[in-house]
């Protein structure tokens, strides 16, 4: 889903109808009437990134030293089910000439979130975002999720937990930085 193009309310709503319909729900039902109007809403609201200024601060300090915040929450729609998966992310950076606001760490996180994804390319687009906004000297992302589409369907394995990882610069190419991150982000 590209992310400039806007949502279509009604057509999702018609969309929705027409699913239940074929699902064989009864629309005329009173408790099923606005279902269709709420599932395009909710839909709408589970795929629509808040955009967010990211805040950068010189590194006046010089700080060397891994900056990683934890246990991020996130969910996010897997892109072929379109059931939603969702867990924590795990994400740091060493810093170079700038440092970020932390709290835009857990931003950045849903901005990739909240559209149709992939696991795998959310962590690589989290990690490539931080890369190429902060131009920090390395940078680390683990994703945890677990995705409904593997729990409620299909093989049916609740609990299973997928998980990811991007490193770039020195977490990836130093050895002890990146059993240093690894350590850190496993706690």
């Amino acid at each position: 889903m590209p992310d400039d193009q806007p949502i279509d309310l009604d057509a999702a709503q018609a969309a929705a109808g027409d699913l239940l319909r074929a699902l064989g729900a009864d629309l005329d039902d009173e408790s099923l009437r606005e279902t269709p109007r709420r599932v395009a809403h909710a839909y709408a609201e589970l795929l629509t990134p808040k955009p967010f200024n990211a805040t950068t601060f010189p590194n006046d300090e010089g700080y060397d030293e891994l900056v990683i915040a934890r246990g991020i929450p996130f969910h996010s729609l897997c892109e072929h089910h379109m059931l939603p998966f969702h867990g924590v992310a795990h994400v740091a950076y060493l810093p170079g000439e700038r440092i970020i606001g932390l709290s835009k760490l857990g931003r950045l996180v849903e901005l990739y979130g909240r559209r149709l994804q992939v696991q795998e390319r959310m962590t690589v687009q989290v990690a490539k975002w931080l890369e190429e906004h902060l131009s920090p000297r390395g940078v680390g992302v683990v994703l945890e999720a677990e995705h409904l589409c593997m729990s409620l369907r299909g093989v049916q394995k609740p609990g299973t937990t997928t998980v990811t990882s991007c490193l770039l610069g020195l977490v990836r190419e130093d050895a002890r930085t990146r059993e240093e991150f690894l350590s850190l982000a496993r706690r």
